[in-house]
Protein backbone atom coordinates (compact mmCIF):
# COMPACT_ATOMS: atom_id res chain seq x y z
CA UNK A 1 0.00 0.00 0.00
CA UNK A 2 1.22 3.29 -0.91
CA UNK A 3 0.24 6.53 1.76
CA UNK A 4 0.80 9.69 1.76
CA UNK A 5 -0.40 12.28 4.32
CA UNK A 6 0.44 16.42 4.16
CA UNK A 7 0.94 19.07 6.69
CA UNK A 8 -2.60 21.05 8.04
CA UNK A 9 -2.75 23.95 6.33
CA UNK A 10 -0.94 22.90 3.35
CA UNK A 11 -4.30 22.10 1.04
CA UNK A 12 -5.23 24.95 -0.68
CA UNK A 13 -8.65 26.39 0.68
CA UNK A 14 -10.11 26.28 -3.29
CA UNK A 15 -9.11 22.42 -3.52
CA UNK A 16 -10.79 21.73 -0.45
CA UNK A 17 -14.33 23.23 -1.57
CA UNK A 18 -13.84 21.47 -4.73
CA UNK A 19 -13.73 18.39 -2.94
CA UNK A 20 -10.20 17.43 -4.18
CA UNK A 21 -8.61 16.25 -0.75
CA UNK A 22 -7.18 12.77 -2.42
CA UNK A 23 -10.47 12.05 -4.04
CA UNK A 24 -8.91 10.71 -7.16
CA UNK A 25 -5.59 9.76 -8.36
CA UNK A 26 -5.19 12.64 -10.55
CA UNK A 27 -6.29 14.91 -7.89
CA UNK A 28 -3.62 13.48 -5.65
CA UNK A 29 -0.65 13.85 -8.17
CA UNK A 30 -1.74 17.59 -9.00
CA UNK A 31 -1.28 18.47 -5.16
CA UNK A 32 1.32 16.12 -4.88
CA UNK A 33 2.96 18.49 -7.48
CA UNK A 34 2.35 21.52 -5.20
CA UNK A 35 3.69 19.79 -1.96
CA UNK A 36 6.88 19.19 -3.34
CA UNK A 37 7.63 23.07 -4.27
CA UNK A 38 6.35 23.38 -0.46
CA UNK A 39 5.33 27.10 -1.60
CA UNK A 40 2.26 27.82 0.55
CA UNK A 41 1.41 26.32 3.94
CA UNK A 42 3.42 24.96 7.04
CA UNK A 43 6.84 23.33 6.29
CA UNK A 44 7.42 21.84 9.85
CA UNK A 45 8.99 18.70 8.91
CA UNK A 46 11.55 20.82 7.48
CA UNK A 47 13.00 21.02 11.69
CA UNK A 48 15.35 18.63 12.01
CA UNK A 49 13.81 17.58 15.20
CA UNK A 50 10.49 17.24 13.99
CA UNK A 51 11.36 15.41 10.93
CA UNK A 52 13.47 12.99 12.90
CA UNK A 53 10.73 12.17 15.32
CA UNK A 54 8.52 11.22 12.72
CA UNK A 55 11.20 9.09 11.09
CA UNK A 56 11.56 7.43 14.75
CA UNK A 57 7.48 6.74 14.79
CA UNK A 58 7.50 5.37 11.51
CA UNK A 59 10.62 2.74 12.61
CA UNK A 60 8.45 2.26 15.74
CA UNK A 61 5.34 1.58 13.51
CA UNK A 62 7.02 -1.33 12.23
CA UNK A 63 9.13 -2.89 15.08
CA UNK A 64 6.76 -2.27 18.22
CA UNK A 65 3.04 -1.66 16.81
CA UNK A 66 3.79 -4.94 14.29
CA UNK A 67 3.10 -3.45 10.90
CA UNK A 68 3.87 -5.79 8.51
CA UNK A 69 6.13 -4.65 6.64
CA UNK A 70 7.11 -0.56 5.74
CA UNK A 71 9.15 -1.17 2.71
CA UNK A 72 10.75 2.30 2.28
CA UNK A 73 9.51 6.18 3.36
CA UNK A 74 10.64 9.92 2.74
CA UNK A 75 9.66 12.41 5.32
CA UNK A 76 9.38 15.67 2.85
CA UNK A 77 9.17 19.44 4.78
CA UNK A 78 5.58 19.36 4.45
CA UNK A 79 4.50 15.70 3.63
CA UNK A 80 5.70 12.18 4.38
CA UNK A 81 5.39 8.76 1.66
CA UNK A 82 4.79 5.79 2.62
CA UNK A 83 5.14 2.33 1.18
CA UNK A 84 3.80 -0.70 2.98
CA UNK A 85 2.59 -3.87 3.68
CA UNK A 86 -0.09 -3.26 6.68
CA UNK A 87 -0.97 -6.67 9.22
CA UNK A 88 -4.08 -4.80 10.15
CA UNK A 89 -6.77 -1.80 8.92
CA UNK A 90 -4.33 0.46 6.65
CA UNK A 91 -5.93 3.84 8.62
CA UNK A 92 -5.10 1.95 11.75
CA UNK A 93 -1.79 2.39 10.80
CA UNK A 94 -2.15 6.14 9.78
CA UNK A 95 -4.04 6.98 13.05
CA UNK A 96 -1.75 5.35 15.17
CA UNK A 97 1.74 7.23 13.05
CA UNK A 98 -0.51 10.72 12.65
CA UNK A 99 -1.56 10.51 16.34
CA UNK A 100 1.64 10.08 17.90
CA UNK A 101 3.93 11.82 15.75
CA UNK A 102 1.74 15.02 16.28
CA UNK A 103 2.08 14.97 19.50
CA UNK A 104 5.55 13.90 19.58
CA UNK A 105 5.83 16.92 17.15
CA UNK A 106 3.57 19.74 18.79
CA UNK A 107 5.97 18.85 22.17
CA UNK A 108 9.00 19.68 20.00
CA UNK A 109 7.40 23.00 19.01
CA UNK A 110 6.21 23.71 22.08
CA UNK A 111 2.18 24.03 21.00
CA UNK A 112 -0.37 22.23 22.06
CA UNK A 113 -3.77 21.76 20.66
CA UNK A 114 -2.76 22.89 17.12
CA UNK A 115 -3.45 20.32 14.36
CA UNK A 116 -0.16 19.10 13.00
CA UNK A 117 -1.62 16.59 10.14
CA UNK A 118 -4.60 17.30 7.76
CA UNK A 119 -7.17 15.09 8.90
CA UNK A 120 -7.27 12.86 5.31
CA UNK A 121 -4.34 10.55 3.94
CA UNK A 122 -4.14 9.38 0.46
CA UNK A 123 -3.42 5.72 0.08
CA UNK A 124 -3.69 3.56 -3.04
CA UNK A 125 -3.25 -0.74 -3.07
CA UNK A 126 -0.53 -1.43 -5.18
CA UNK A 127 -1.67 -4.02 -7.66
CA UNK A 128 1.68 -4.94 -9.58
CA UNK A 129 5.45 -5.53 -8.60
CA UNK A 130 6.17 -2.65 -11.57
CA UNK A 131 3.99 -0.35 -9.79
CA UNK A 132 5.55 -1.23 -6.70
CA UNK A 133 9.06 -0.51 -7.57
CA UNK A 134 8.14 2.44 -9.54
CA UNK A 135 6.48 3.82 -6.03
CA UNK A 136 9.19 2.65 -4.15
CA UNK A 137 12.17 4.95 -6.55
CA UNK A 138 9.04 7.64 -6.74
CA UNK A 139 9.57 8.14 -2.67
CA UNK A 140 13.21 7.90 -2.92
CA UNK A 141 13.38 10.30 -5.63
CA UNK A 142 10.80 12.78 -3.76
CA UNK A 143 13.58 14.77 -2.73
CA UNK A 144 15.64 14.85 -5.52
CA UNK A 145 12.44 16.30 -7.68
CA UNK A 146 11.84 18.66 -4.78
CA UNK A 147 15.46 20.12 -5.16
CA UNK A 148 16.60 19.46 -1.66
CA UNK A 149 19.22 17.32 -2.28
CA UNK A 150 21.09 15.94 -5.51
CA UNK A 151 20.98 12.48 -4.85
CA UNK A 152 18.25 10.13 -2.56
CA UNK A 153 20.59 8.79 0.25
CA UNK A 154 21.25 12.18 0.93
CA UNK A 155 18.38 13.11 2.50
CA UNK A 156 18.31 11.82 6.11
CA UNK A 157 14.87 11.63 6.90
CA UNK A 158 13.91 8.84 4.28
CA UNK A 159 15.26 5.36 3.65
CA UNK A 160 17.26 5.74 1.39
CA UNK A 161 19.10 8.43 3.69
CA UNK A 162 19.18 6.24 6.60
CA UNK A 163 22.31 3.61 6.29
CA UNK A 164 21.03 1.53 8.76
CA UNK A 165 17.34 1.56 7.08
CA UNK A 166 16.52 -0.61 4.10
CA UNK A 167 16.93 1.70 1.36
CA UNK A 168 14.40 2.11 -1.14
CA UNK A 169 14.85 1.38 -4.68
CA UNK A 170 18.30 3.78 -6.33
CA UNK A 171 19.95 3.40 -10.06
Amino acid sequence: MFVTWRLHGTLPRSAQAEGLCHRSVKAFWDREHELDRAERGSILLQQPAVAEAVVEIIQAAEIERQIRKIHCFVVMPNHVHLLLTPQGPSCEVTKWIKGTSARRANQILNRSGTPFWQDESFDRWVRSPAQFSRIERYIAFNPVKAGLVNKPTAWPYSTAGQPRLKACATP
